[in-house]
C-alpha cells in the first residue's frame, strides 16, 4: 500500500466531505504531534502557534493528560452522565465553581462543544429571567449552531445562506478605539436599542467575550465591562462572559474575567478545558443555574468520562507548571519582538493582547486593513515550518495561540521564522 501524501489525502477529502468545512492548511495532514511540534504524513515538522484554535494550552499529548485518559479507559468510557453519574464529573464541577470569579454559590453544567455551552447559557438565562432578548457585540463569535450564528457578529462566512436566525438577538458595535468606536459609542448603541427595538425589561442577557477571538483579539476596556455590569444590575439583565477561547491561563490568569473587578452571572468554557477532548461547561450563580427543570439541560456525551479525566489533568498541569505566569512571560516576549519589528515592517498597525492571547494587526499605508499582506505572512511562515492563524472582521490579524508549555528553544525558533516571514 502506498504511503499517503498530503495531496492524495486532500483529494480524498474534497471528494468525501463538504466544502462548507473550511480547512486552514489543506496541504498539511497531521500524523503525530508533541507539545508545540507537529509532523505531517510526509514527515515535515511544523511549530504549532495555533494549538487547534486555543484548545491545547497544555500542548499536544501532555504525558499527564494522556495518562489520565488511559487510566479512565481501564474503568469505563461512557455511561451517559445523566443516566449513571460518576464522582469525577461532580469533582470537576466543584473545582470550576471554586476557580471561576466570585465567591457566591455556583453550579456548573457540562456539555460537549463551545457552541453547545453558549446555547445552554442562553437557555438558562431565558428560563431564569422569563425574558427573550439577548444583546451581543459586533465582531463577536459564539458558534455555528443557529443560536450561535445569531449571536455571532460576523456574516461571512458564518451566516451566509443559513437564515432566518432565532429572533430577539440584537447587536451593538464593540468598543474598539483602533477602529474609531469608543466605550461611549457602544453604550449609546445599547441605549438606542432600548429606545427603538426592545425594552430593557425584555432583555434576558448580554453576552460578551472579554477578549474577542475570531473578531481580532480586542480586549474589552475595563470601563466598558463595569458599565455593562451596572446596566445589567439596573435592569435585571444577566451578564454572560464567553470564555471559550480566553479561558484556562491563556490571558495570564485562569480566566480573562479575572483581569476585571466585574463578576459575570454566567460563564461559558470549552477549548482548553480538556486538552483536546470534547468538553464544555456553563458555570454560574446557583439560583440561576437551577432555573431549568430536571431534564431541561444535558446531552448524550455531556461530561464524557474520558474528557472529564483529561480536564482534571489539565487543571493540575496549569497549577503545577504555573502556566498563567508562563503565559505572561511568553506573551511579553512576543509583544516586544513584534514591536521591535515595526521599524522594518511598516504594515504593523497594532500589537495587543493580555498574557499569551496576542495579536498583530496589519494595515496599508493609508490605514485600511491589509488582508493580502496578512495571508502572505501566514503562507510564508508555513513554508518555513510555522503554523499561524488569522482572524479579524477584515482578515488582517494574525493571532498567536502557541501552547503555554512550548519549549523555550522552539518558541525562539518560531519567533525567528515569524520575523523572516514578515520581512520577506
Amino acid at each position: 500500500m502506498n504511503t499517503p501524501t498530503n495531496a492524495s489525502l486532500d483529494a480524498r477529502r474534497v471528494a468525501a466531505t463538504p466544502r462548507g468545512v473550511g480547512i486552514g492548511f489543506p496541504d498539511v495532514y497531521a500524523q503525530r504531534a508533541l507539545n508545540s511540534e507537529l509532523w505531517d504524513v510526509e514527515g515535515r515538522r511544523f511549530i504549532d502557534f495555533g494549538s487547534g484554535i486555543a484548545v491545547l494550552n497544555t500542548g499536544h499529548c501532555h504525558p499527564r493528560i494522556v495518562a489520565a485518559i488511559r487510566a479512565q479507559l481501564d474503568c469505563f468510557t461512557h455511561t451517559a452522565y445523566q443516566v449513571v453519574p460518576y464522582e469525577s464529573a461532580v469533582a470537576l464541577a466543584e473545582r470550576l465553581n471554586r476557580l471561576t470569579p466570585g465567591t457566591h454559590a455556583k453550579k456548573t453544567a457540562f456539555f460537549t462543544t463551545g457552541a453547545e455551552a453558549v446555547e445552554n447559557a442562553i437557555k438558562i438565562a431565558r428560563n431564569h429571567t422569563r425574558r427573550s432578548g439577548v444583546i451581543a457585540l459586533g465582531g463577536g463569535f459564539h458558534g455555528r449552531t443557529f443560536m450561535g450564528m445569531a449571536l455571532t457578529g460576523k456574516v461571512a462566512p458564518y451566516k451566509i445562506g443559513f437564515g432566518p436566525f432565532p429572533a430577539s438577538v440584537y447587536h451593538v458595535p464593540a468598543p474598539i478605539a483602533l477602529h474609531g468606536v469608543s466605550v461611549e459609542d457602544s453604550l449609546a448603541a445599547i441605549e438606542q436599542l432600548f429606545k427603538c427595538d426592545i425594552e430593557p425589561t425584555q432583555v434576558a442577557a448580554i453576552i460578551v467575550e472579554p477578549v474577542q477571538g475570531e473578531g481580532g483579539f480586542y480586549q474589552q476596556p475595563i470601563e466598558f465591562m463595569r458599565a455593562l455590569r451596572r446596566l445589567c444590575d439596573q435592569h435585571g439583565i444577566l451578564l454572560i462572559a464567553d470564555e471559550i477561547q480566553t479561558g484556562f491561563a491563556r490571558t495570564g490568569k485562569w480566566f480573562a474575567m479575572d483581569h476585571y473587578d466585574v463578576v459575570p452571572d454566567l460563564m461559558t468554557m470549552a477549548k482548553s478545558l480538556a486538552g483536546g477532548t470534547p468538553l464544555s461547561a456553563v458555570c454560574g450563580r446557583a439560583e440561576i443555574m437551577d432555573a431549568p427543570a430536571p431534564g431541561g439541560l444535558g446531552g448524550t456525551y455531556a461530561a464524557n468520562a474520558l474528557a472529564v479525566a483529561a480536564a482534571h489533568a489539565v487543571l493540575d498541569v496549569i497549577e503545577d507548571e504555573k502556566l498563567s505566569e508562563r503565559a505572561e512571560r511568553l506573551g511579553s516576549t512576543l509583544k516586544a519582538h513584534l514591536n521591535e519589528l515595526r521599524a522594518s515592517v511598516p504594515q504593523i498597525r497594532d500589537v495587543r493582547g493580555p498574557g499569551s492571547m496576542v495579536a498583530v494587526e496589519f494595515a496599508k499605508a493609508d490605514g485600511t486593513p491589509d488582508a493580502d499582506f496578512t495571508k502572505r505572512v501566514q503562507t510564508r511562515a508555513k513554508e518555513m515550518g510555522l503554523l499561524l492563524l488569522t482572524c479579524g472582521t477584515y482578515g488582517n490579524v494574525v493571532r498567536f495561540l502557541f501552547p503555554l508549555t512550548i519549549q523555550d528553544a522552539v518558541f525562539e525558533e518560531g519567533l525567528a521564522i515569524l520575523a523572516k516571514a514578515m520581512k520577506e
